[in-house]
């Protein structure tokens, strides 16, 4: 005859359920971007964008404040510093002052892993470029209008950098994170030719081939409140992915249709285009132009945080699902033959 359990049997079926949940693999909650507020998106581009931030151009002391800004974010969130020498801040070569001494520009930098042991090897990545063109005269793209010379860049694109942070702050705040790991980046140089993510691509803080799908926020907060363009409609399966997004969560308001200023081959207009020529699969939220692009009226006071936090909604959802299913984002065949370079191995 067998020993009678110590345990009455009720106990040990509840103890035996608990053991059997905890070693079970954790199963992905309700996602949650409670966090991703009209106030938070206003609170960022206020500070990015302040008069006192002189239009951020690249290689002013007013973008490394913006970087500083955004790697502090990262910080607080509790990020993976993921740049140079374990800092949230990875370095690129933008000049010289003299032969001897190079002038450098700041990408900012963040991982959060994911939880499956084997898909954290791979990165659903974001990124916004944080620079914008200055001031009148002191180099090409500000122009003063009347006694006002600074171009804020609030929508450019200080809108789309305050939805990288955002999201940073949403996902590190879930109680159980995607299977794949997700890469948060903040880069420079866009407005002298995608310098940052160029550099980025040329020294990526994880494989490309990791990567396995690309989100671009540029200028997500003027334009009508109730739609926002996808540029790379049709070239991969992630322009469906957002369609359906956009309709299963009406919540948000937003409908979601093709960028008119995309084109087959994808121009090389924002810092998606250096990923897309390594062949990860991308989608650029794009509200529009304005008239205050790339004007002093680009200022924080005129822009839709509301509708800026609803895109940023919608990429969280976006990001979420490309991190939790298994199987890859695809290209559309011929549209990967127009936009994809041969790597040289």
């Amino acid at each position: 005859m067998r020993p009678r359990s110590p345990f009455p049997a009720r106990a040990f079926a509840a103890a035996w359920a608990l053991a059997a949940a905890l070693a079970a693999p954790a199963r992905a909650s309700a996602q949650d971007p409670s966090r991703i507020t009209s106030e938070l998106m206003a609170r960022h581009v206020r500070a990015l964008a302040d008069d006192s931030m002189r239009g951020r151009a690249t290689g002013s002391p007013e973008l490394e404040q913006a970087a500083a800004y955004a790697a502090a974010a990262f910080a607080r969130a509790g990020l993976v510093p993921a740049g140079d020498s374990g800092t949230f801040v990875q370095r690129y070569v933008v000049g010289r002052d003299t032969t001897a001494n190079r002038r450098t520009a700041p990408n900012v930098v963040g991982l959060l892993r994911g939880r499956d042991p084997v898909l954290r090897g791979e990165v659903v990545a974001v990124v916004a470029h944080v620079d914008h063109v200055g001031v009148a005269g002191q180099g090409p793209g500000c122009m003063a209008v009347g006694t006002d010379a600074i171009c804020n860049g609030a929508d450019d694109n200080a809108s789309g950098t305050a939805g990288v942070l955002a999201l940073a702050e949403a996902f590190a705040a879930q109680p159980v994170l995607p299977l794949r790991s997700l890469l948060f980046l903040v880069v420079s140089g866009e407005e002298i030719g995608l310098r940052g993510s160029r550099a980025f691509v040329a020294r990526p803080a994880v494989p490309l081939d990791s990567i396995v799908a690309l989100v671009n926020l540029d200028m997500i907060g003027r334009k009508r409140p109730d739609s926002v363009f996808l540029n790379g409609w049709g070239k991969s399966s992630i322009s469906d992915l957002v369609r359906r997004l956009a309709a299963q969560h009406r919540e948000l308001g937003l409908d979601v249709g093709p960028d008119e200023e995309d084109r087959p081959r994808t121009p090389g207009d924002s810092d998606h285009f250096p990923f897309q020529q390594q062949g990860v699969p991308y989608i650029f939220f794009y509200a529009g132009s304005h008239p205050d692009y790339p004007r002093p009226g680009d200022e924080p006071a005129r822009l839709d945080a509301d509708k800026a936090a609803r895109v940023a909604r919608l990429a969280f959802f976006t990001m979420w699902d490309l991190a939790e299913h298994r199987a890859r984002p695809k290209w559309d065949a011929a549209a990967r033959r127009l936009n994809v370079a041969e790597r040289k191995r």
